[in-house]
């Protein structure tokens, strides 16, 4: 877990110094896409057509109010189109997922669902 820390804290190191350079050097510094999403359900099941409802189910999206992350690529960022009307969805911060992973995250661990509430959970267990 330390390497990927150290890792993250490069990578974001890295950025803000090009962020800097681009600023100094009076030129455009183009963000990198996100690589994860975080989708919820926001409309029920009345009157959807098959297709969304489908689309849903494939997103494991079943209930009013549920959320997922999801990865970020074509087949995916195809289906949210799809089902736009019902979902809401966005890319969250490092500090988004860690507080919803420790809030709502559960491990399964020895054949017992834990609740995770520390990273060492994780560590200790892979």
């Amino acid at each position: 877990t330390q390497e990927y820390e150290k890792e993250y804290a490069d990578y974001s190191k890295k950025l803000i110094d090009l962020r800097r350079e681009a600023k100094v050097g009076g030129n455009f510094f183009v963000e990198p896409e996100a690589k994860l999403l975080f989708v919820v359900r926001i409309k029920g099941i009345i009157k959807m057509s098959p297709k969304p409802r489908k689309v849903l189910q494939l997103l494991r999206l079943r209930q009013l109010h549920n959320g997922v992350f999801l990865k970020v690529n074509k087949p995916i960022l195809q289906m949210l189109k799809l089902v736009q009307p019902y979902v809401t969805y966005g890319y969250p911060t490092l500090k988004t997922v860690r507080e919803l992973i420790y809030k709502r995250g559960f491990a399964k661990v020895n054949k017992q669902r834990i609740p995770i509430s520390d990273n060492n959970i994780i560590s200790g267990n892979l």
